[in-house]
């Protein structure tokens, strides 16, 4: 058994199995033509079931074999043109690189003496975002595993330097189309059922201020506390980016951290064209940023930054087997010293090979195509009578849905849309997600391939509207 540790002695083994199983995805890549296959969970399970972990097969090729069964001939492939649902990134190949070489070395993030010069890069790493946000000489920050943990650790924060001793007081206001992970996130950290306030949104699903400035004073005037507002920087359904400035402002006026919450709207920090849409991110306390969204890493890569690294003090716990005191009189940089988690993959080496690689501009460049792409594919919704389409995109998301011109029934309209996307995702040809807007059911394109073209769109647009036909049973009206 010793012959599968990876050491001196079995370097060659260890290039013989990965390179063939790059060969294997190199394969499978190059002759996917779309996204998903179809196969449902009644067919897949029982292919997984049978298995027994308790026999293994030894042999490399034969694990690969099966590999291609239950798992390769059959995944969702995000590097397709058409796949369109969620906030999920074709990858670029030199973080796919970095991916395998901190898989193979296996440093681990949280001490200096487990990874040595990953620490002093990732370091480097954080302070080259923090200085693209604009946060100032005293910020800092760490990676995380994604935004729902950057996001908790960032109100950890904020909860701690509210200094109350009452949680019960403390309140937190987003927009009501804010992540899910913010009121998660309040509950982990023991607040009441009422502390998330939901900020209503305008008509282009960006949090208003006027009514964030109202509940702030009400909060002020019941005795309450205004522990965090977060903003969003690109919301999950809508793309959207709340009015950044104008809460910077009140967060001020109120005293409350100011959070911003950008795992998807990152992609602007390196943005060639529209890094003005995040214009006052840099007057936030804490940001969430997601590269694995809109830097075209692997997951996972993310990271919670700080404004005033000495906040991050409320995440530091010393043992003596990993970093005690002395450490910092050493001064010996631990990152577990930053970190909600004690071990930690080596996650920053992607972005690194990515920006050594490609540069940030190359970066900046990839997404600045699908923010146009978004743009064009509203023109082509808009002026598409089968469909309603909700708001003009800011980042690259587009929500919208058929709209069958001789049915009045909203309920109806609904499982037109539901099973044009089911059968949709059924088929393999496309995959698309859905949301709901004012309770009634939305399809959603979050268009993140460079590779996606308006015709993939207009192509994609035509298969939901003949679903949509065959289950309303008549043709959906596109006469202009």
């Amino acid at each position: 058994m010793r012959s599968h540790l990876l050491n001196d002695t079995t370097a060659e083994h260890y290039r013989r199995s990965v390179t063939e199983g790059v060969e294997r995805v190199a394969a499978k890549l190059a002759t996917t033509d779309r996204p998903f296959t179809g196969v449902t969970v009644d067919a897949l399970a029982p292919r997984i079931e049978q298995i027994d972990l308790d026999k293994p097969l030894r042999d490399t090729t034969a694990v690969l074999d099966e590999l291609e069964d239950v798992y390769l001939r059959d995944a969702i492939y995000f590097h397709h043109p058409r796949y369109l649902a969620h906030l999920n990134c074709p990858v670029v190949i030199p973080a796919v690189l970095g991916e395998a070489v901190l898989a193979a070395v296996n440093s681990s993030l949280d001490t200096w003496d487990q990874s040595a010069g990953g620490t002093l890069m990732e370091r480097k790493l954080i302070d080259w975002t923090t200085a693209r946000i604009g946060l100032g000489p005293a910020a800092d920050g760490v990676f995380t595993s994604g935004g729902t943990q950057s996001n908790l650790q960032a109100l950890l924060l904020a909860r701690e330097e509210a200094k109350s001793d009452s949680l019960a007081r403390l309140r937190i206001f987003a927009s009501e189309v804010s992540h899910f992970s913010v009121r998660k996130s309040a509950k982990l950290l023991g607040l009441g059922q009422d502390a998330v306030v939901p900020i209503p949104v305008d008509h282009d699903k960006r949090m208003q201020t006027l009514a964030l400035a109202h509940e702030l004073e009400r909060c002020q005037k019941d005795g309450l506390i205004p522990m965090a507002v977060v903003a969003t920087a690109g919301t999950t359904d809508f793309g959207s980016i709340d009015p950044l400035p104008e809460i910077a402002e009140l967060c001020a006026r109120f005293g409350a951290w100011m959070h911003v919450d950008a795992a998807y709207g990152c992609g602007l920090l390196a943005s060639l064209k529209y890094r003005d849409r995040i214009d006052g991110i840099e007057r936030a306390d804490s940001v969430t940023v997601d590269y694995h969204k809109s830097f075209f890493q692997p997951v996972s890569s993310s990271a919670v930054l700080v404004r005033d690294a000495s906040t991050l003090r409320h995440a530091t716990y010393h043992a003596e087997y990993l970093n005690p005191r002395r450490m910092v009189e050493e001064r010996i940089p631990n990152q577990v010293d930053k970190s909600l988690q004690t071990t930690r993959r080596f996650d920053a080496l992607k972005l690194w090979m990515t920006l050594r690689t490609m540069g940030a501009d190359g970066i900046g460049e990839l997404f600045d195509e699908v923010c146009d792409l978004a743009a064009e594919g509203w023109e082509l919704l808009a002026a598409d009578p089968r469909f309603d389409i909700v708001v003009r995109p800011s980042l690259s998301t587009l929500v919208f849905r058929c709209i069958p011109a001789a049915v009045t029934d909203p309920a109806e309209i609904d499982r037109a849309n539901l099973y044009a996307r089911k059968a949709l995702f059924a088929s393999g040809d496309a995959v698309v997600a859905g949301t709901k807007v004012a309770g009634r059911h939305y399809l959603k394109f979050t268009l993140l391939n460079p590779e996606t073209t308006t015709a993939d769109i207009s192509a994609v647009l035509d298969l939901i509207a003949g679903h949509a036909e065959q289950y309303l049973g008549e043709p959906l009206d596109r006469a202009c």
